[in-house]
């Protein structure tokens, strides 16, 4: 070859020129930023508008976008899509003046401004950075949800960061910034050294001169270096020497590289977070880091900072520039440069200080480092230090805390120092690059000295530490890396541009059509290049100098460095480019493989480097050969290729390969232009220059090589194996044998080659590689490709059996005769067989049949990272069908055998281990550890279909296996990965944050939208109309719960009554009428439930309450406000703010609101704010009470509204319950007397409020047994009245709220009390209950109870009237479920009628109840004891509370009690008793019934209340009716998806809500505070389990069984719901499952925990269930008996499998099986012979549904095809063939028959008519072959004679279906020598051949002509 074209093979073309223009500069034109407004602001309006003041505009525009182009500046980086896969998009950040543009683009899509941000000052840099979140601080890597990627953008007094979930921080800046980086951790600062700052006459510490922040909220602390002493010690100071200046900053590998100014030297540092000691070595000994200087003063630092607080001006600046390890004198050397920057202004500083996480600290911490150079004008001065002269005392403590440092650089390298080193040879670009074999390199590039300097480094092996290795220098311009090629792109001096890959030089870039250089006289100048540090920065002069001199260079004649480049053409080239003045000037901004250059005139192309290889095989095989070769010579392969690959004008993709082959062979000593299958590539278009074009013969007749070249063509091959040529019987063309002298068949390789040595190598890699493409069924060219070079490297090497086991795959492609190069037997000692090398060629399809069957097979080799599938199969199988647990947990595996560089050493374990199955395990656990294993090492669906079917079985089996069985806490992609999409989507769901709901209805229709809004249009009608289908129970309920109607008043005229008369009684009925109203909303926020989810833009929908009537005939309003009758004040205040509550519990707690949402709501209008008050409440009751601020909480508190205040309190700590909470501690204790210091100013808290604080205490400390809130409690029980009338009204209610409270403190603890003992608790208690001589108070209140009550006369006894209730039910809850007998046996009823007397009715229903709650066990559903809990004198008055999950026997007893009490009530004797206490028995026995059958909507239930609501005279008051309708809620809680927890907290809650004394009327608060009626709340869990079906994604019906774990009072046992249902209480639970044959089975196992289960009940109970085949949902069809299978099994005779195509939509949603029956399934006019195969598609369509196997379709069919090409006898591979064979043996091996007789209920996954029919088939084709003349060639074959042509299929197919051994495997005593087959039987028992294959081979080899067929 020519000189020319060597130099021209080695140029590499680079592709896509584009011209590049940062985005943001005209995106900058048209931002509206400051700059035109203040244009305009300098033009008057008028002439702005006219039309020449729009020119002017536009003047002025150019010329200050021309002043504002020396600042811009951008970067540009690999495109981060959000959803985690690197997107290759470039993303742009861009900067000038105060703007910053954030934009992304790339090839395929334009560029869009991302996000633009203006901010107040000039932008002095911009950049991205990652903020870590979470409050762990260790070094592990952190997923990106606890990452805040933000923008950066730097100002010269404050930084704005701006993240993108929309967060914007800002942060002062305590000192001039010099430059900013972005680390791994955060940010760190550069404090700009301002240089006349003189070192004062004192020595003082210096000061730091790096920093860090963490995050935007944190402070900014100084950084730590930690370097070693020349005497090896390491210490650990502050870096405080001005001189060093960070020159690059790299986030993975986490590492800083300095330079130091004086020195002149680079070093690298790690940075990583303080250890505590290094910390400690900081703070505690300043003074022993280092010098004697600042010995002197160890805290200076802050001494210097106290004096400047106190607003003192320093003399001198005490800031010097030396540092202590220098000499002083350099500071004085440099240029004196005064910066004039202000101090930083103190709003900003304020700004941070006072965020609410930091508080004063930060403040301090702002002062603390005050550094920036302070002017000495006195006005300055005041505004900086006003701040902390305010606030002076506060500020000396933290003053003198030192600041704990975040982050140390630790030293890793520093270059070693030349003897003369140049003053500024300060690194202008420094970046990572890797070579192609993954070494990687720190490069540095010097532009003083134009030299790239390139340092290797690695990690240790234990990954702590990087060691550098040696330097290497490469005369360079610039440089710049490309990564996706792992190479990097070099400018020389000469402006060649040139890759190198780590320090190997690749070859020059040649750049077509860089743009026609222009001749216009003012861009001849080239613009000296500008460093890319520092923008502002003026340069040295030196660097100035430095510029200069490369444009004095450019003379048109370079100068000759090198004169063997004379008769280089591209010299030339060279110099015109350079003569006319474009050259390409540096090199920025590397993405991927794109890079930008920038020319000398200024303007800017972006090109693409080409890729190492686009085609997939040769990028595989590029990966496997480059994985084998040692480094160097790797390195060199590639870097070979690459200049091939990328030659300019080089060839199209499909050629790729062509090439590859001819490099590879090349390098490995061939003449591939003497090789025949070579030299027959066709390349189309230009020859690459690598391959010498052919010599062409000077006649233009044409010559015979032209003939046997068209011969020689694929094209001929196709043709003749067409099968018109067949038809005509056109006999084939023997292609004449080539002249010897053109392909002499004794090629010999040349030895002296790059690869000959490693041939085998490369050769048993590329062997491997092939293998794992044969697991592709995509990749069936690429097999056809690299057999051709597989075959004859395998001749070359004389690998027989490898040629063998070609030809057995590919009989077509393989021939027997070919071209053979021959090695020099002496040059064959320098080959380097490996020693993972194996004789007998590894074969992935042998492998797994030897496992099928059970023997014993060496572990298969595999190239780790390329060869995945086939470790995948291996395992796979090994773990499947042998059962072997262990192989896919450890790392290695006897399977399997790493092909490693190292030699190994010799396998002992290489005999073969026969492997068995392992009955270990049993078999649904071995498909699960499979499956989940799969699924763990990303094994998708897509990559299962791309594997061979019969390799697929045994992984399509397992699968098959876990569908029916799953488990209900696998991950997302296992669910997949099994297809059950009913999972998935349940574990998708799952990992979503809780929003709204998939259930959640949508917007009432219109019709409901018009009417007036009663509050409950949002709940669920499409669940709950599967709930309750058969009647409409749930619109009754709606009736009787809605209050925004006015009511009918219905009263009869008589005729006596005057019309005056007749109005008052008209409104006396509605005032009867309106205590029912009134009591209704409690009721209704109960039937509503969390049913919505709030807009965040709308404020909440509140039904208003309507308290008038109408009168019929006429429908005259009624109105009480007409002053006819007395209406009680304030009469209807309590019921709004049940209104209120009732709206604001309809939302949810899985919404999402915030603070602002919450105060948006207020209302405009006084008198709804009782409404506001109950919303409070409520939002506290369901959670999200947490998010108001606390400033809003204050001032909601201070506006002293009585009900906010009540309904703020409880609110609030019914969202805090139990947590103990100290800032909810104090606002309660404010308004609780008792709990303030006795000295303290007495509050005027209104006694409500007081009321629900003391309840309040009671829910923050719930089970906490708090002692001192216990005793305080204690007290208040019995709080006597006071001497001026306080505490006397309503002392009930107070005594009650104590004692509640109490119960809650110390909720369930019983008798364990901790710390309590000296109280005395239970006694104290008993006293309260039953009355005696009250004790002396003791405690701090003392004083307060001294004087007695001048009006109520109590003495020395305890007024049991008020204390009792209280101190009952703290008894009760304190002692709740301890089945305590003595305190038990306090509280029994007495015996005898006289004592009976002494009790209260009321108190002795308390008392029953108190005991029935502490003897819980004994609790019976039955009347017998209920008569045991009742007095044995007559039947007053007993009420009890029977909870439980919904339990018959419960719920009869129960209704025979409220029929009994509704039959007391009618009857005459009412009287007796007291008609108001059998109207609260009634109430009660209904509010039990109701809480037995909670949520449920019973119907009998649902008729009493009923019967009840229609009651509004006589005795029903107010309280009554609250009673009723609040069973009412109870029984339909939250629409039917609630029911009641029996938790002790949601007992307390219960006592608290369903306190049996109900208010007389709607205003008394007397005995029980009424906001307290809400806490059931705290009881309701949500309990519905709804299936949605996964298709249609609607809820529907599913059979479910639940197993209650085994009691002491029931076994365990199993009950069948039909969903969706109420669950039972999930503690009482074993396991649920969906049953079917309906549905897929779905088990919960809740053994393992309750988690999963209580997650999707609190997601609105949504179970994703799916239809099975065939099957139609219960709604459909509740009986079952129109399923397509029933109407199949009904008339099973032959027309039934040809079922009809149309029918499958019921069968299946897949579309890909619709459209399969549509077109091969359906019968055509014209039939004919196809009716067979649409007859075989049918049955095989039925098998797949009915089996619910839809995956086998494939499989099916393509079993079908090879068996109609093998008895066509055309198969071209025998691959099909294999995985006939291998399916076989899966259903004969031993696990699978195991399998079959321990599961024998399970469906064969195959039909099992199938399969016989199968083996049949190909059987007797085979057998017919063999007789037509085959067994002559199976005896060629075995005696190694040639074999005819036509013949060579169907001998493949027959050797690899029947194991044939190769024949050098057979005896050694040949083939004639045996005489029986017996002795046939015994010589070949080693070979495991099966014996029906021997019967076949018996006449051939005992020399019998007719073969014995079975």
């Amino acid at each position: 070859m020519s000189n020319f074209s060597e130099e021209r093979a080695t140029m590499i073309a680079a592709g896509d020129l584009q011209e590049f223009v940062p985005f943001g500069r005209d995106h900058c034109k048209h931002h509206p930023n400051a700059l035109n407004l203040q244009l305009r602001q300098l033009q008057p309006a008028s002439e702005l508008w006219s039309s020449d003041g729009a020119a002017g505009l536009v003047g002025s525009l150019q010329e200050v976008t021309i002043h504002e182009k020396q600042k811009e500046s951008w970067q540009l980086r690999k495109g981060v899509s959000e959803i985690g896969d690197a997107a290759d998009y470039d993303e742009e950040l861009y900067v000038a003046g105060n703007m910053v543009i954030w934009s992304k683009g790339s090839k395929s899509q334009a560029l869009a401004v991302y996000k633009a941000f203006t901010v107040d000052s000039t932008v002095q840099q911009a950049l991205w950075c990652d903020f870590i979140i979470s409050q762990d601080k260790s070094e592990k890597i952190y997923k990106s949800h606890e990452l805040e990627k933000c923008i950066c953008i730097l100002q010269s007094s404050c930084m704005n960061m701006h993240s993108i979930d929309g967060k914007d921080y800002i942060a002062s800046l305590p000192f001039q910034v010099a430059n900013v980086w972005a680390t791994k951790y955060g940010l760190l600062f550069e404090r700009s050294s301002s240089s006349h700052e003189v070192p004062p006459s004192l020595p003082r510490e210096p000061l730091p001169t790096m920093f860090s922040m963490l995050h935007p909220l944190d402070e900014i602390t100084p950084l730590v270096c930690k370097s070693g002493s020349l005497f090896g010690s390491s210490r650990v100071q502050y870096v405080v020497d001005p001189a060093v200046k960070i020159v690059f900053l790299n986030i993975d590998p986490s590492i800083v590289m300095t330079y130091d100014a004086v020195q002149n030297v680079h070093s690298v540092w790690t940075l990583r977070r303080v250890k505590p000691e290094e910390e400690t070595a900081v703070l505690k000994f300043p003074e022993q880091a280092g010098t004697l200087q600042n010995a002197a003063t160890s805290s200076s630092l802050t001494a210097h900072l106290r004096s400047l607080s106190k607003g003192e001006s320093p003399v001198a600046s005490p800031f010097q520039n030396y540092s202590s390890i220098h000499s002083q004198s350099r500071s004085a050397s440099s240029p004196s440069l005064h910066s004039r920057s202000p101090s930083i202004s103190n709003m900003a500083a304020l700004s941070r200080a006072h965020s609410p996480a930091l508080g004063v600290h930060s403040f301090s911490g702002v002062q603390r480092f005050n550094l920036s150079s302070h002017n000495q004008s006195p006005k300055r001065h005041s505004i900086s230090h006003s701040p902390s002269g305010s606030f002076n005392d506060s500020f000396l403590a933290p003053e003198t805390e030192p600041i704990v440092p975040e982050l140390c650089i630790d030293h890793l390298w520093t270059e070693t120092l030349p003897n003369m080193r140049e003053k500024n040879s300060q690194a202008s670009k420094v970046f990572i690059t890797t070579d192609l074999c993954g070494q990687k390199f720190l490069c540095f590039l010097v532009e003083a000295q134009l030299q790239l300097r390139c340092v290797k480094f690695q990690e240790s092996n234990d990954k702590t530490q990087l060691i550098f290795g040696s330097v290497t220098n490469i005369h360079a311009k610039d440089a710049a890396p490309v990564e996706k090629i792992d190479t990097m792109l070099v400018l020389e001096g000469n402006g060649n541009l040139v890759l190198y890959t780590g320090v190997v030089r690749v070859g020059k870039v040649f750049i077509p059509g860089l743009p026609a250089p222009s001749l216009t006289m003012s861009n001849m100048m080239p613009r000296p290049s500008t460093p890319l540090d520092g923008v502002s920065t003026p340069k040295p002069l030196s660097k100035l100098l430095g510029s200069m001199d490369e444009v004095v260079l450019l003379s048109p004649v370079p100068e000759l460095r090198d004169s063997s480049k004379l008769n280089d053409s591209l010299y030339n080239e060279d110099c015109t480019f350079q003569q006319l003045g474009t050259y390409i000037h540096s090199v920025r901004d590397p993405v991927h493989n794109r890079v930008t250059l920038e020319l000398s005139n200024g303007s800017m192309v972006r090109i693409t480097i080409p890729e190492v290889a686009t085609s997939e095989l040769v990028q595989t095989c590029l990966q496997a050969i480059k994985f084998i070769l040692p480094k160097e010579v790797a390195v060199q392969v590639l870097v070979k290729w690459y200049n091939v690959h990328s030659a300019p004008g080089g060839p199209s993709c499909h050629s790729e390969w062509s090439l590859f082959v001819i490099c590879l062979l090349n390098m490995m000593g061939y003449n591939t232009d003497r090789l025949a299958w070579t030299r027959s590539f066709d390349f189309e278009g230009s020859l690459s220059p690598v391959i010498a074009p052919k010599k062409a013969r000077p006649s233009d007749t044409g010559s015979d090589d032209d003939w046997e070249y068209l011969l020689n063509s694929e094209y001929h091959h196709n043709v003749e194996s067409h099968l018109l040529n067949k038809s005509l019987c056109l006999n084939a063309l023997e292609v004449t044998k080539t002249k010897d002298e053109d392909f002499p068949q004794n090629l010999s390789l040349d030895s002296s080659t790059l690869l000959f040595a490693h041939i085998p190598a490369i050769f048993f890699v590329l062997h491997l590689v092939y293998e794992e493409l044969k697991l592709n069924t995509l990749m069936g060219e690429g097999i056809c490709s690299l057999i051709d070079l597989l075959v004859q490297l395998a001749r070359d090497l004389k690998l027989e059996p490898y040629l063998d086991h070609y030809y057995r795959d590919y009989p077509t492609l393989v021939k027997t005769t070919g071209q053979v190069c021959t090695i020099d037997q002496g040059q064959m000692g320098f080959m380097h067989h490996p020693s993972f090398f194996t004789s007998e060629p590894p074969s992935i399809y042998q492998w797994v049949s030897s496992c099928l069957k059970g023997e014993g097979t060496p572990p298969y080799p595999y190239l780790p990272g390329i060869c995945e599938r086939s470790r995948l199969v291996v395992l796979s199988i090994a773990l499947y069908t042998l059962g072997d647990e262990s192989c896919v947990s450890d790392e290695t595996s006897q399977y399997l055998s790493k092909v490693t560089l190292t030699p190994q050493k010799p396998q002992a374990e290489q005999e073969e281990n026969r492997f068995t199955f392992r009955q270990s395990a049993s078999v649904s656990v071995l498909a699960e550890r499979l499956v989940v294993w799969m699924a763990s090492v990303g094994f998708t669906l897509r990559d299962l279909e791309t594997l061979p079917f019969g390799i697929a079985l045994p992984i399509r089996d397992a699968i098959y296996h876990c569908r029916e069985q799953p488990d209900s806490d696998w991950s997302e992609a296992v669910c997949l990965l099994i297809g059950r999409q009913d999972l998935s989507k349940q574990a998708c769901e799952g990992n979503l944050p809780r929003g709204k709901s998939v259930l959640s209805s949508d917007v009432a229709s219109g019709a409901e939208a018009e009417e007036e809004d009663d509050g409950m249009n949002d709940l669920n009608h499409e669940v709950m109309s599967l709930i309750w289908s058969e009647d409409l129970r749930v619109q009754d309920v709606r009736r009787l719960l809605q209050s925004a109607q006015p009511v009918r008043v219905n009263v009869v005229q008589y005729p006596e009554l005057s019309d005056h008369e007749f109005i008052e009684e008209k409104e006396n009925r509605l005032l009867q009428l309106c205590q029912r109203t009134m009591a209704l909303p409690v009721g209704r926020g109960m039937f509503t439930l969390f049913s919505y989810h709030p807009v965040p833009t709308e404020p909440l929908p509140i039904p208003k309450l309507n308290l008038t009537g109408r009168a019929p005939p006429r429908n005259t309003t009624v109105d009480l406000n007409s002053g006819n009758i007395d209406v009680p004040p304030n009469m209807a205040s309590w019921a709004s703010f049940h209104n209120g509550v009732a709206a604001g519990l309809k939302i949810a707690p899985a919404s999402q609101i915030d603070s602002a949402w919450i105060v948006y709501n207020k209302p405009k209008h006084a008198e709804l704010a009782n409404e506001y008050a109950g919303f409070l409440m409520a939002l506290g009751l369901n959670g999200h009470l947490t998010k108001l601020a606390t400033l809003n909480i204050h001032d909601y508190l201070t506006k002293g509204h009585e009900m906010t205040s009540i309904g703020l309190l409880l609110g609030v700590s019914a969202a805090k319950l139990g947590t103990m909470d100290m800032s909810i501690t104090r606002l309660l204790s404010i308004h609780v007397p008792a709990l303030l210091p006795p000295t303290s100013t007495e509050l005027d808290v209104p006694h409500n409020v007081q009321v629900a604080a003391v309840v309040g205490i009671g829910l923050v400390y719930q089970g906490t047994a708090h002692r001192h809130t216990a005793e305080v409690l204690l007290a208040e029980i019995g709080r006597p009245p006071g001497p001026e009338m306080e505490y006397c009204t309503d002392r009930e209610s107070y005594s009650l709220a104590a004692g509640l409270a109490l119960g809650m403190v110390c909720l369930g603890h019983g008798s364990n009390l901790i710390g309590m003992s000296d109280l005395n608790v239970p006694e104290q208690l008993y006293q309260y209950m039953v009355g005696g001589h009250r004790r002396f108070q003791t405690g701090m209140h003392r004083e307060k109870h001294k004087s007695p009550s001048y009006q109520i006369k109590e003495g020395d006894t305890i007024n049991v009237d008020v204390t009792c209730p209280g101190a009952t039910l703290a008894l009760a809850m304190i002692y709740l479920k301890t089945n305590n007998r003595s305190i038990a046996d306090w509280l029994r009823a007495p015996d005898t009628m006289y004592l009976l007397d002494f009790v209260k009715p009321e108190f002795l229903l308390l008392r029953t109840l108190a005991r029935c709650l502490i003897l819980w066990d004994d609790i019976l559903p039955n009347s017998k004891w209920v008569d045991s809990n009742v007095p044995q004198v007559g039947t007053d008055n007993n009420i009890y509370y029977f909870y439980s999950t919904i339990n018959l026997s419960a719920f009869n007893c129960l209704h025979k009690f409220a029929k009994d009490f509704m039959n007391y009530l009618s009857a005459p004797n009412a009287s007796v008793t007291g008609p108001y206490n059998l109207e609260t028995c009634l109430s009660v026995v209904l509010l039990s019934l109701a809480m037995v059958m909670a949520g449920s909507g019973n119907l009998k239930v649902l008729q009493l209340c009923r019967f009840l609501h229609m009651k509004t005279g006589g005795e029903m008051n107010y309280g009554f009716h609250l009673a009723h309708h609040m069973a009412l809620g109870l029984l339909f809680l939250g629409g039917g998806r609630y029911s009641l927890s029996t938790s002790n907290s949601s007992i307390a809650a219960l006592l608290c809500a369903l306190y049996p004394h109900f208010p007389a009327h709607s205003t008394d608060n007397r005995y029980h505070l009424q906001a307290l009626r809400h806490l059931y709340v705290l009881a309701a869990e949500p309990r519905l389990l709804v299936p949605v079906d996964v298709d249609t994604n609607t809820p529907c019906y599913a059979l479910i069984e639940v197993t209650y774990k085994g009691t002491q009072w029931y076994e365990q046992t199993k009950e069948e719901l039909m969903a969706p249902t109420l669950l039972p209480e999930l503690h009482l639970l074993k396991q649920m499952k969906v049953k079917g044959p309906r549905y897929w089975e779905l088990l919960i196992d809740l053994s393992k925990g309750e988690q999963h289960l209580r997650s999707i009940l609190s997601k609105d109970g949504v179970l994703y269930v799916k239809l099975r085949a065939g099957q139609l949902s219960y709604k459909e069809d509740p009986m079952g008996w129109q399923s397509l299978l029933a109407q199949t099994v009904a008339n099973r005779n032959s027309e039934a499998r040809a079922f009809k195509p149309e029918t499958i939509s019921s069968f299946t949603s897949d579309p890909a099986l619709l459209s399969f029956a549509e077109y091969f399934c359906k019968p055509t006019v014209s039939m004919g012979q196809k009716q067979e195969i649409l007859d075989l598609f049918s049955s095989i369509l039925y098998e797949c549904v009915a089996q619910e196997t839809p995956e086998m379709l494939p499989a099916y069919i393509a079993m079908d095809q090879a068996l109609r090409s093998l008895k066509k006898r055309d198969m071209s591979n025998t691959s099909d063939l294999w995985q006939i064979k291998l399916i076989l043996e899966f259903f004969s091996s031993r696990s699978h028959q195991e399998r079959q007789q321990t599961y024998p209920k399970r469906g064969l996954f195959i039909n099992s008519e199938f399969l016989p029919v199968v083996k049949c088939t190909v059987d007797s084709t085979l057998d017919q072959w063999l007789q037509a003349g085959g067994d002559v060639c199976v005896h060629a074959y075995l005696s190694g004679q040639p074999v005819e042509k036509s013949q060579l299929n169907m001998l493949a197919c027959f050797l690899v279906y029947h194991s044939v051994p190769a024949p050098r495997h057979l005896p050694p005593l040949g083939l004639e020598g045996s005489t029986s087959f017996a002795e046939l039987l015994f010589r070949f028992r080693h070979l495991k051949m099966p014996v029906r294959a021997l019967l076949r081979l018996a006449p051939v080899l005992l020399g019998n002509p007719q073969p014995m067929v079975m």
